[in-house]
């Protein structure tokens, strides 16, 4: 049956308009962001099936071109826009802390770092780099490594944070194990860096660990 022929308030967009965003489920929100189903399967059908050969939306919105072959419904046209909403969820997520202190709203800093590093395979580490209000600068990716490590020199960080004229720092790196537990080579480097960066008045605010949907923030354990 098409979706066209449910009650109305069965229908994704229906719902969400009258409801609200809130109230559809994850397949339900994908459908309207589909549009269309495929042969023999509705929008809701297909979004249904997209989530489960992912797992989740979180592991949706981390495929990368090389897998759309396996994923009915979804080609080029439909990988780009989820890319293009994507980048403006970032980039919204940004705006507060552009505007506003960052420490002022620490869960639009944990929600845009966990976006920025989501579905990345490998080691990157992070720099927010923050004004004397504690505005944001910039947000740099200053490195990237292995499945399991990466090599961070306190050199590089301090140059960085130099050449955006930082007073302050949030470090964050993502372990694509999905734990998001410091190590203690985590704590050694946090310790690291944050002496290297004192030398030249410039302090680190936070460091975070972001793992699959967590994020950790160093401040909040003691250990900043």
């Amino acid at each position: 049956m098409a979706i066209t022929d449910w009650p109305e308030l069965e229908r994704p967009r229906e719902k969400l308009l009258q409801l609200g965003p809130g109230a559809l489920s994850d397949a339900e929100l994908l459908a309207i962001f589909l549009r269309t189903g495929v042969r023999g399967k509705s929008a809701v059908d297909l979004a249904r099936e997209l989530l489960l050969r992912c797992g989740s939306l979180c592991a949706l919105f981390s495929i990368k071109r090389s897998e759309l072959p396996r994923l009915p419904g979804l080609g080029d046209a439909k990988f780009s826009q989820l890319q293009a909403v994507l980048e403006m969820a970032r980039r919204a997520l940004a705006e507060p802390m552009r505007t506003r202190d960052a420490l002022c709203s620490p869960g639009a800093v944990r929600d845009f770092l966990r976006l920025t590093l989501l579905g990345r395979e490998h080691e990157v580490f992070l720099a927010v780099l923050l004004d004397a209000q504690n505005r944001v600068l910039a947000c740099e990716e200053l490195f990237r490594g292995t499945l399991t490590q990466t090599s961070v020199y306190p050199r590089e960080v301090v140059k960085c944070a130099l050449a955006n004229n930082a007073a302050a720092v949030i470090l964050a790196h993502n372990h694509p194990s999905g734990v998001a537990e410091p190590s203690h080579a985590d704590e050694v480097l946090t310790q690291s860096l944050k002496q290297a960066l004192a030398l030249v008045d410039i302090k680190v605010l936070d460091h975070f660990i972001v793992a699959g949907n967590s994020a950790l923030s160093f401040a909040e354990r003691g250990l900043i």
